[in-house]
Formats: structure tokens, sequence, C-alpha cells
């Protein structure tokens, strides 16, 4: 029996699951019966009661049906688990911490040294110039210095306090470029990033905690104060992109990862805060990074496309390109080399 209907309900989009087990887990007794896995609990939405019938060597036989309430079955991954080469999406940071790979990226037009892309809190927790180890996964997932080595932080914007803050980034320059993935975990190579994006877009992205998520772009050129705890204090971010999900979205551990457009998995924004319950991500556009350190999406070969976005049409509900006076205030620090 399992085998007649199997092809004809997983063409249906509420059955997930067909399968034979017991027709009472409880009473082994009773027999065996047909699974159905569903987004409902009751046969009646299959058009018979909880018996399927059909005929044996030309004999009418009667099959009992279990259906099991289980909604969309996925496949969870651990994003906080060590990976070579080292793709977006999973764990990083320092001895102290972890966060997320928000890209690979690579220095353009040239396209022959790779980097680590994520927040500057993330590969920097001293807002420092100081030569910070990038290990993977990062510490908070077990990551060690040495033995987890994938980098050394190489450039950042500093975050700054009583001043208007735009961006929290960072690049982190690998040991090896062989130690990187040019993709993103799950989705693959990214064909680039956007220049803009718009109130209401539909987003999606991977991180080190929440995993593949959903969201919509709820707000942009948005002012918002951000607490970074002791260490540094409450800073103002202007110009900001707020995406909401129904479910969390952004939690700690989720920094550094970077939103996609969930209709072509174009790059568009770089979460870095959120709120309590993880519901609402802070973002700034992904443009704004690869403009500040003149980067581009690293693929296998060469770089990723950048797609330009028309706002004629509604321009205020689209985020904004940086100036060229707020790019030259956006002072890129690089980290010195030590000499082993």
């Amino acid at each position: 029996m399992k085998k007649r209907i199997a092809r004809s309900m997983l063409t249906r989009s509420d059955v997930h699951g067909i399968g034979v087990g017991y027709k009472d887990p409880n009473d082994p007794k009773k027999g065996a019966a047909v699974i159905i896995y569903s987004n409902k609990n009751s046969s009646t939405f299959l058009g018979h009661s909880s018996r399927l019938t059909t005929k044996v060597k030309g004999k009418a036989t009667t099959v009992p049906v279990r259906i099991v309430k289980s909604g969309k079955l996925r496949s969870f991954v651990d994003y906080k688990s060590r990976i070579r080469p080292v793709p977006a999406g999973y764990s990083i940071g320092t001895t102290g911490g972890s966060g997320t790979v928000g890209l690979i990226v690579t220095n353009v037009p040239n396209a022959k040294q790779r980097y680590i892309l994520s927040n500057n809190h993330v590969l920097n927790p001293t807002n420092s110039s100081a030569n910070t180890e990038t290990i993977q996964p990062g510490g908070a997932d077990g990551g060690q210095s040495g033995r987890d080595r994938v980098g050394r932080l190489s450039r950042y914007v500093q975050l700054r306090q009583n001043q208007n803050n735009r961006v929290d980034v960072a690049l982190s320059t690998p040991v090896r470029n062989r130690l990187l993935s040019p993709s993103y975990a799950t989705v693959g190579i990214l064909p680039g990033y956007v220049t803009t994006y718009r109130v209401g877009e539909r987003l999606k992205k991977v991180g080190r905690t929440t995993g593949l998520v959903s969201g919509i772009v709820d707000s942009v050129d948005t002012d918002i104060l951000v607490d970074y705890g002791e260490s540094i204090g409450v800073l103002k971010f202007v110009n900001q992109t707020v995406i909401r999900g129904v479910n969390p979205v952004s939690l700690p551990g989720d920094s550094g990862s970077v939103w996609l457009r969930q209709v072509d998995n174009y790059a568009a924004a770089v979460n870095y805060a959120g709120s309590a319950d993880g519901m609402t991500s802070i973002a700034f556009p992904v443009n704004w990074a690869m403009q500040i350190f003149r980067t581009g999406i690293a693929r296998k070969v060469g770089t990723g496309k950048i797609k330009r976005v028309k706002t004629n049409k509604s321009p205020l509900a689209y985020v904004r390109q940086l100036t060229p006076k707020e790019l030259t205030r956006l002072k890129v620090l690089q980290v010195r080399r030590i000499k082993k």
C-alpha cells in the first residue's frame, strides 16, 4: 500500500513523508500501518477515514493509516563546527568569542587575495590595531589559538563613541587563500552583491546561531542606538536597515552574517546587532563594505557581479549609496604585521 500511494502523496504540499510503522507505537501488538507525515493530524483531509483499502491477488485488503503532524522537514547543520575550507555562514572569531563569517571577499580588480568579511566586534573585539588572531570555530565554540587559526585581523573601521557610526566591519587575511571557500553555507556560490535594496524586500541569511532564516526589510535610513556592553558602551549608528523575521533572525553569535536577496541570492546587508528576542536584525548595506575596502564577492575564478538596482520610482524606499564625503570619513585602519 505504501509503495502504491507514495508517489501521488508526495506531490501534495501538505504531505512531507510516507512510510511503514506501528499502528499504535505504545501497543505494537496492534500491528503495522502506513504512516503519513503531514501538516495536519487528521486522516480526513486524505478523503478517507483512518484506513485504506486495496486489492492484493484479487482480494480486498484494508490497511490502517496513522497521521503524524510534522510540519516541513529540514536538515539541520551545525554552523558552530570546525570546517575547512571555511565558507560564509559558519562560526568565526577570536579566543574571546564567536560570530559569523559574513562573506568571503577578494580584492578588485585582480582577485588575487581572499579575505574573511565580518563585523569589527567579531574579528577585533578590542576595537584596536592589535595583531589579533582569527580562529574557526570561534572561541565560544571550542576554537583554540594556534590549532584553529585561519588568519589575522587585516583592516577595519573603528567603532567611535560620541560620533555617528555607519558600519561595524572588518577583514581578516587568511594564512593561505585555500583555507577559504568562495561559497555561502547551504546556498553555494553567490552571483555577487546589490548596490541597494528596498523596504519590503524579502531576504534570507545563514548565521552561526540561528542558521538559515528569512526576513523582510522593515525600515531604511534608520538612526539607532546599539549597546556594545561595558567595553565600548552605547553607540549611535545612522542610515541603518531594520530587518524583521517571524522567528528569531539575529541572536548572539549571528553578528557578521550577511543577508541575501531571497529572489536571486545577491548579497544585500551585513547584520551586526539585534533585539533581545532576536526577531529584529540591525544591518548596513554590503555595498558600503565593498566601497570601503574596495573588494568584491570571491568566486572560484575572479569576482562576482555588481547588480545596480534602479531607484528612480521610489528613491526614499531604498537604502542609499555613501557619498564621497561620507566615504572619506570612514577611515580604514590597517593592522601592522608582526614578523615571526
